[in-house]
């Protein structure tokens, strides 16, 4: 399972607002792909068709959709939301991580 917290959800929301569409009709595809300064990196988008091997969970009204390639190294993951002074952006909260590098987008297992 993915779990998203109240600030990326909010977060989410106001980006889909933007493009004219909903959580309803979205999904927050989440996935790995080989790159990075850790070996692995993060990959965030909007999609609105599933794909065959998609595993799709929905935590606090968000679903999600993810690969099953990408799943063994995103279960358990929170992705949340940081607007503070010290950066702004999606944060990948991984316990599978047992790297990361120091901007937070490639991750080491």
């Amino acid at each position: 399972m993915v779990k998203v917290t109240e600030e990326a959800k909010n977060k989410i929301i106001s980006l889909l607002q933007e493009e004219n569409t909903t959580l309803a009709e979205t999904y927050v595809r989440v996935g790995v792909t080989s790159g990075g300064c850790s070996g692995l990196s993060y990959n965030l988008s909007f999609d609105k068709e599933l794909k065959e091997d998609d595993k799709v969970f929905e935590d606090n009204g968000v679903r999600i959709a993810v690969d099953k390639k990408s799943f063994l190294y995103l279960v358990g993951m929170t992705l949340e939301y940081s607007g503070g002074l010290n950066g702004k952006g999606f944060v990948f909260n991984n316990p599978n991580a047992s790297r990361t590098c120091g901007c937070g987008e490639s991750f080491a297992v």
